[in-house]
Order: C-alpha cells, then sequence, then structure tokens
C-alpha cells in the first residue's frame, strides 16, 4: 500500500479516539526545534586560536568529514535540514562567529561577526538562538568564570554575556522571532568544597550586572542552565539547578533544563509540570545521558517520549521551547543532526496521537487499569504511518530513505575534505 493508504487506515484508527490526525499534522508543521550547530564540528568553533575543550566538555570519535569552515559548517546544516521535516532554528555558540581572520576577544564580540550567519538563516527561513560560550579559553582554565573571586576576570564574563545577549536581540530583530539566549557555565570545584555560599554570591551578582543592561525582550529572551556535576567539578557546581530555579523565577528569566544535567535517577519530564505552574514559559536541551552527561545522539526512548507527552498533554507546545543538545564524533554527523531532530519530531507526534483527555479523566476517577491498559495499547497504535505520511507531506525522505542521501553527501562532500 501507499504512504497515503497507510494514512488513512492509521487516521481510523485513531478517530475512535477522537483525535484529529489531519489536525494534528498541521499543528506539527508549527512546531520548530533549536538545532545545535556544535554537532557538525565537535564543538571546535572558528577562533583564530581555537583552545582545546574544557569545562568537562569531551566529545570523542574522528568520523571524516568534521566541517571546519562556516561555509562547510551551514552546508552540513543545510543537508540535515533537507532530510528533516518542518521548519526549524539553529542554535549557535560565540565561538562560531566568525571575524575574516582576526583576533576578536570573546567580550568584543557583536552583531558583525555574525552576520553571515543571519543572511544565511533569511535564505533558509530559519531562527537562530545564541549561547555565550565560557569554556574552552584561558580565562576558564581554572574552572571558574562569572563566580571567580578575581573581578578581572568575573568582568571580562560578564561583558561576554552582555555582549551575548545584544547579539540574540540582533538575531531577533533581522529574522522576526526572538533568540533564546542561554547562558551555561562551567564553575565549580573537583574536590568537596570549604565555602559553598560565596561562589554562587559572586555567580548571583554578575547575573544581576548582566541582566541590569536593557535587552529587548521582543527579540531576545534570557534563559539560564544548571547542571548537577561535570568533569572537574565533580564534588560541586556554582549554578545548581536550585540555584537556577530560583534566580530565573525571581528575575523572571527562563529556566533551562538540559536533560543530561541532572542525578541518573533524575527525569526532566517529572519537572516540566511543576515548571509550568509557575513559570509562562519553560526551555529545554535534549540530549540522552549515558551513566554521565555524555550528550549522546536522542533516540527514541522511553524519556524522550514521556516529554513529549508533558508538553503536549499539557498544552504547552507554544510554552515549551525546545533545543538539541548533543554531540558525536563516532558517527556521520549529518546523521546525528538527522536521527536525533527526526526523533524529537516523532515523540512530539506520538504525544499528539494518544488520547491524553480520556487518560486524564479515567485518572480522576480512580480508574487505573484502563489507564494502564490503554497507555500501553497506544504504545503500538500505527503512529508510523501517520509519521510517514507527514515526512511525504512536508518533503522530507520517508522512513530511512533518508540514509542513502546522507551517504551519497559523505562521498561526494565529507570525504574529500
Amino acid at each position: 500500500m501507499s504512504t497515503k493508504e497507510n494514512y488513512e487506515l492509521a487516521k481510523k484508527a485513531y478517530e475512535k479516539w477522537g483525535i484529529n490526525v489531519d489536525e494534528v499534522i498541521e499543528t506539527l508543521k508549527n512546531i520548530s526545534i533549536s538545532v545545535h550547530c556544535w554537532q557538525g564540528d565537535d564543538i571546535g568553533g572558528f577562533e583564530v586560536n581555537p583552545k582545546e575543550l574544557s569545562g568537562g566538555i569531551s566529545v570523542t570519535g574522528n568520523y571524516p568529514g568534521k566541517a571546519t569552515t562556516p561555509e562547510e559548517l551551514r552546508a552540513d546544516l543545510e543537508k540535515a535540514l533537507s532530510l528533516i521535516p518542518g521548519k526549524h532554528r539553529v542554535n549557535l555558540h560565540a565561538i562560531y562567529a566568525e571575524t575574516n581572520g582576526e583576533v576578536v576577544e570573546r567580550d568584543q564580540l557583536e552583531p558583525k561577526h555574525f552576520e553571515n550567519w543571519v543572511k544565511w538563516a533569511k535564505e533558509n527561513g530559519l531562527g537562530l538562538d545564541y549561547n555565550p560560550t565560557l569554556f574552552s579559553h584561558p580565562k576558564a582554565d581554572d574552572g571558574l568564570t562569572l563566580s571567580h573571586p578575581n573581578e578581572e576576570i568575573r568582568e571580562f564574563w560578564i561583558n561576554h554575556c552582555i555582549g551575548s545577549r545584544k547579539i540574540g536581540e540582533y538575531f531577533g530583530k533581522e529574522l522576526g522571532t526572538p533568540a533564546l539566549t542561554n547562558i551555561w557555565i562551567p564553575d565549580g570545584y573537583k574536590d568537596i568544597p570549604s565555602d559553598r555560599l560565596t561562589p554562587r554570591k559572586r555567580l548571583k551578582e554578575s547575573l544581576d550586572k548582566i541582566f541590569a543592561v536593557d535587552v529587548d525582550e521582543r527579540f531576545n529572551l534570557d534563559a539560564v542552565e544548571s547542571k548537577v556535576f561535570g568533569i572537574g567539578s565533580e564534588s560541586y557546581v556554582v549554578g545548581s539547578h536550585e540555584f537556577y530555579l530560583n534566580y530565573a523565577m525571581k528575575n523572571e528569566k527562563l529556566c533551562l533544563l538540559d536533560t543530561g544535567h541532572y542525578h541518573p535517577t533524575e527525569t526532566v519530564s517529572n519537572k516540566i509540570s511543576s515548571m509550568l505552574l509557575f513559570s509562562e514559559k519553560l526551555a529545554l536541551h535534549v540530549s540522552r545521558p549515558v551513566r554521565w552527561d555524555s550528550d549522546h545522539v536522542v533516540i527514541l526512548d522511553d524519556e524522550l517520549k514521556e516529554i513529549a507527552l508533558e508538553i503536549v498533554r499539557n498544552d504547552a507546545l507554544d510554552r515549551v521551547i525546545i533545543g538539541l543538545d548533543f554531540f558525536d564524533a563516532s558517527i556521520n554527523r549529518v546523521a546525528a543532526w538527522t536521527i536525533g531532530t527526526r526523533n524529537m519530531i516523532k515523540a512530539l507526534l506520538y504525544a499528539m496521537l494518544v488520547p491524553n483527555e480520556y487518560l486524564k479523566q479515567l485518572q480522576e476517577e480512580g480508574n487505573f487499569t484502563e489507564r494502564l491498559a490503554l497507555m500501553e495499547e497506544f504504545k503500538t497504535y500505527p503512529f508510523g504511518a501517520v509519521w510517514d505520511f507527514y515526512c511525504e507531506k512536508m518533503g522530507a525522505p520517508v522512513k530511512e530513505s533518508w540514509l542513502e542521501e546522507v551517504k551519497a553527501y559523505e562521498q561526494e562532500v565529507l570525504l574529500k575534505r
């Protein structure tokens, strides 16, 4: 049978439960995922004097074809985005500035250093998001940045973050969609600290200075991102979940939850409903930790489905900003983007094809038997047929046919670098 015929059969199965599949597809078309640029070059960036990765970040693997220029990275992104249904966004770090061979320190970066990215985004109908880069730099070598006891080093990073917010504002003005500018720092200690409070006081003061500079919220949204531990900060992280949750609430900033930044038994899906009760918007970095914050490519596992279900069943598709954050240099990088982003969209589709309101009703009535039975049965409902039809409708490859395009691109482009 054709993709369309399979779709029509699937529709009938879902319509029995009052699910309008055509409406679901129209909704899905308008959801944008923020695709992280750093999967394409192993977080190398384009600084004139590049630094080795630091801040507890590690990329393993040496698969051929890594992007080494902005043009290569943008071409690879274009290829990946052509294989992913829908219109999406691209998330940049400060180290992806283009300075035409001139050494420009991070606290001196300006919108002009991202003009090529904005031009490219306009040509491709994309939004852009942004992150200051507070790692892989001599002024972050001892593992401290915005909480550093040295005032001069703190000021350097404060100015970098202020400039980053202005760059985000520039993106929003130029592209007609607000940029999410997210601050993550690696600050912490390897061994048990004798004073946990003072570094956090300095971080709070630094953030206060950063956000005291007026930036138009119509064009830039500010977010702060926590972490439970990192390599080199195993015993103490200054910017903990509790710190940033309180800071974001008090200062009306977005709290960004990274799925790899919590203890192994914690799940971000379980946090979403609580966050939505007290925040107008919430931001996510979706990754896949394996034993630690190892940022594996996102797969369609139970936690990804549960994250999507929490967003959909709580009517929060317009309140949760979804970005991705993984990097794997052991596989084809274009394939990594394609697999991870398609899976995020698949999870949202899966969540929209569940009779969420009826399941809520069953829970309120205490009918846990039927609730469990239906939640399990819907796992094998034909959502794959709906996904295939959606891909075809959006001009994206159906099923695994995208892999042939990636293989051809590898032979024609990546292996010749």
